[in-house]
């Protein structure tokens, strides 16, 4: 599908006046896409994959830093953690030493 035929093939500038969404494109349906897949803590090669891209930078432009990307790797840290320490009491697995 060419972009030419886009228009009035799917009736988008209709579209977007009945979402009070005047000036918005096809492409930044993609670009919210992407950056929600980025979000989700999606790969840099599947987001390429999912783009049709071969170059890493165009992905690149979706994987900025984001609040919940943020909480995830602060919450995944938190398990490992708690994870190695036995029975998250904060007591470590290990017997205490004899003597």
């Amino acid at each position: 599908m060419r972009r030419s035929g886009f228009d009035k093939l799917t009736g988008w500038p209709h579209v977007v006046r009945g979402m009070s969404l005047p000036g918005a494109h096809f492409h930044d349906l993609r670009h919210t896409g992407n950056t929600l897949a980025a979000d989700m803590g999606v790969s840099l090669r599947n987001l390429m994959a999912r783009m049709g891209h071969d170059s890493e930078r165009a992905a690149l432009i979706y994987q900025h830093k984001s609040a919940s990307a943020d909480r995830r790797i602060a919450d995944g840290l938190d398990e490992l953690l708690r994870g190695n320490q036995g029975d998250h009491d904060g007591t470590a697995d290990t017997p205490a030493p004899d003597g």
